[in-house]
This record gives C-alpha cells, structure tokens and sequence, in this order.
C-alpha cells in the first residue's frame, strides 16, 4: 500500500494532479475509485469459487483428467500467490491507478481465453495469466481506496466494504458458478468476467491520476520464486499419478530445491528484497505465517474437494453443488464478527489457538462422509470446518501486523497472503492426487478421508506451535 505522501507524476504536466495529501478528492472520485476496486477484488474472488464448482463440467467438455483439474485451480492461485510478493511494488512504482487498470485489463483478457480454450493445456495457460492480473489486482485496489480516502475513518468505512464484498464473493461464487454452467455453460463463468472487467476500466477514467514513488523492483527473487513454487506444485500432482520416483517427478523436485536457494541466495544480496529473510527468523512472524499456511491447506483443500464428492459421488447438479456452500459461506461471515471482540477479551492467542483446532475438529468430522450421508448432516459436520478459520484468520493477521514495525506492514500482509495461496495450492495439488484413486478419471472416497487426515494433523501440530510460541499478552 502506498503512502499517502508521494510525490505526483511529473511526467505529463498537462493533466491534473491528484489531490494533494491531506486535501480531500472529491466526493464523486472516491465513490468512483471504492467501486472500481471493490469490484476488482469481488471478481477475482468469485472466480476461484465459481471455477471450483464449474470443475466436473469442464472435465467433460474437454476431455481431461483430474490432473487437469488440478492445474486449473493451481496456475491460478500459484501465481497470485508468488506474484503477490511484489505486487505491491509494482503498484508503487507504477502509480495505483495505472497498475489497477493493468491488472484489470489483463484479468479480462486472460477471462476471454479462458473462455474460448479449445483444451486443458490452453485453459491452463490463460489461468497462468490470470492469477499474476489478480495479484496486481489486490493491492492495486487497497492503494486505490488509500489514495482516494484521506480522512482516516472514511477509508476504514470504504476497507470494511472492500473487505466485505470480498467475503459476499467468495459465498456467491459457488451459487453463481453452479447457476451458469449449468444454465449457459462453464465458459459463462468466465465470460462472466468480461462487461465487470470493462465496467472497472470505464470507472477508472473518472478517478485522479495517481501519484507514484520510487520502489525497487526484486525481479530475482521474483522469478526464483516462481520456478520454486510452480515446481513444487508440478511434483506434488505429478507424484501422485506418475510415481515418486518417476523422472519428470524428481525433475521438478530438483527445480524446486535449486529456485528455493536461489531465492534465498537472491534475497540475501539484493538492497531491498522482497521478502526481509530477518523478518523470516522472528518467531512470532514465522509461526503466524505457518499457521496461515496450514489454515489454507485445510479450508481450500476441503472445498476443492466437497465440490467433486458433491457432484461426481453423489450426482449433484452444479447449482445444487453451489448451494451447499451457502450455509457455509454464512457461518463464516458470522463468526469473522464474533472474532475480533473475542481476541480484544482473552488475547489473540487463545483465539488463534482454539480456531485451528475447531477447523482440525472440522476436517476430522467429515470423515464418515459417504455417497448417502444424508444433506442434513453434511450441513450439520460442515458447522466447526465454517467456523474455525474464520475465528482464527482475523486475530492472526491482527497479531502479525502488530509483532512487525510499521514500515513492514505491507511486507508482512503480503508474505501472509502469499503463504495461505499457498497453502491452498499445495492442497489441491496433493488432494487431487489422493482422491484420483490411482485413475486418471476416479474419486476415491478413502483419498478424501485421507486428505482430510493430513489437514487435520497439519492444524494440530501449527495449533500446538501457535500454543507455545505465540506472545501470551491480550490484544
């Protein structure tokens, strides 16, 4: 996020300058630039929730496997995750509003290749482009609202509607995408992208150029990134269908190793990396962004597979699928408002604490799920899996922005985000694998319980780590 002092753009005179820090924008603008950027982070939060659902249809339209499957979920999010790192910067550099207008433009005609792909291979390529538009997206948008808000409770209104819409997004984009494929098809849920996308760019013309700063760009650390996530993941999904120790496997595990010490190698030398390795060496840091990673492996990992067990094991249509997220999309709303009042009575540990091991308790309770466990109970075992992250993701982030100086709240914001994407990558990536069964077209029912087994054992083990290492003070 930028700063609110920085210095205008001096490279074309002949256009207003933004409102100088302190003075106003008026009134119009910043309604102008709240909706522009509540609607870029609405967007690409239902297209990872309404892709989800639209997956069994895509399966059968273009003839892949679950493999496929696996990479239409993961190039998106692997990229948002390893591109988020210096998003920010870009954002800077480029000023919010020119690089909003980027991200946004690429995301909508990465939507209409998505759209019009002829096969998986191409599917996958425009989700590649896609989740590097959303990780300009996401920052891009909080700067836009920072610069278009100076008065400090006007922005918090305008942030809590930004973060809002994000949440009513991700409790739409199932329904939504289950509505549209089956009434117009799964290239609908992107299309869908489209008019929002041009809607966005029309809007930002109506907001004030903005300022930019000088940030330094660690394209190294950047790239070294990428090869190390991306060939992780490529391991992970190969392994499970291809063998461990198949050659392409073991490939992509030694690309993983050497891009993670390159990174690290990287990170070292350059004057202002991207990713401070001792910020890294902090307990309380290291920890938070661990559990943030394990939160994510379950909770993602536990949507990517309710979607197929709703449809491919007991026959589900894809807005009944959509529908069955909606009790959940609820209980999580709520209780993100019943979190941060609790962390302010007994301390963020206890909640952070209790809400991972409600989320474990979750993964453990849909275990006996079967093809005729019957919807009422479903929605009933489907109650601690809603309300465990969502009690505990406020209070960690809360910890985390207050255990870092002020100046590495934006590093430390985006480290988090980019360790949960993560998290639910390398879940889709692994869960995939398990629940393939051994078949490239199957649904293993044990796969699935097993996959909830190690998402429940990753929560107990970062749920007893945040117990022991987390600061014990309230607030």
């Amino acid at each position: 996020m930028p700063s609110a002092a920085t210095r205008p753009d001096q490279r074309n005179p002949t256009r207003a300058p933004s409102p100088a820090a302190g003075a106003p924008a008026p009134v119009q603008a910043s309604g102008h630039a709240l909706v522009a950027a509540l609607l870029g982070f609405t967007v690409i939060s239902i297209d990872v929730s309404a892709v989800n659902i639209a997956l069994p249809a895509i399966r059968t339209s273009l003839h892949g496997g679950i493999t496929g499957l696996q990479w239409i979920v993961d190039a998106y999010t692997l990229m948002f995750a390893a591109l988020m790192l210096s998003a920010g910067a870009l954002a800077d550099r480029a000023g919010a509003r020119r690089a909003y207008a980027w991200g946004v433009g690429l995301f909508t005609l990465a939507s209409l290749a998505c759209a019009l792909a002829p096969g998986i291979g191409t599917l996958v390529a425009a989700r590649v482009v896609q989740g590097g538009a959303a990780a300009i997206v996401m920052p891009a948008s909080l700067a836009l609202i920072r610069q278009a808000y100076d008065d400090a409770r006007h922005r918090a209104r305008a942030i809590a509607l930004w973060t809002v819409g994000g949440s009513v997004a991700m409790a739409v984009g199932p329904v939504l995408g289950g509505i549209l494929t089956e009434a117009a098809g799964w290239r609908a849920v992107f299309i869908l992208n489209l008019p929002v996308g041009a809607l966005i760019l029309a809007l930002l013309v109506r907001v004030p150029r903005s300022p930019r700063r000088p940030a330094p760009l660690d394209l190294a650390g950047q790239v070294t990134a990428v090869l190390a996530l991306a060939g992780l993941a490529f391991a992970v999904i190969e392994g499970g269908h291809a063998g461990w120790t198949a050659p392409s496997v073991l490939a992509a595990l030694a690309v993983a190793v050497a891009g993670a010490l390159a990174f690290l190698a990287a990170e070292k030398r350059h004057r202002a990396p991207m990713v401070p390795l001792p910020l890294l060496r902090r307990r309380d840091v290291s920890v938070s962004l661990a559990i943030g990673f394990a939160v994510n492996v379950a909770f993602y990992g536990a949507i990517f597979l309710l979607g197929l067990y709703y449809q491919q094991l007991r026959g589900m249509s894809g807005t009944e699928a959509g529908l069955m997220f909606v009790p959940l999309a609820a209980i999580i709303t709520s209780t993100n408002l019943i979190s941060p009042p609790m962390a302010e009575r007994f301390g963020r540990r206890p909640v952070i604490v209790t809400g991972q091991a409600v989320l474990a308790l979750g993964m453990f309770c849909l275990l006996p799920l079967a093809a005729d466990t019957p919807v009422w109970l479903i929605l009933l075992l489907l109650v601690p899996t809603g309300m465990g992250g969502a009690f505990a993701v406020p209070a960690l982030t809360a910890l985390l922005m207050d255990s870092v100086p002020a100046a590495r709240a934006g590093t430390a914001s985006g480290l988090l985000n980019a360790f949960r994407q993560t998290g639910g990558a390398l879940a889709v990536a692994l869960f995939g694998s398990l629940i393939a069964g051994g078949a490239s077209d199957g649904f293993s029912l044990a796969g699935m319980r097993s996959s909830l087994i190690v998402a429940g054992g990753l929560l107990c083990v970062t749920a007893a780590l945040a117990a022991w290492a987390l600061p014990r003070k309230k607030g």
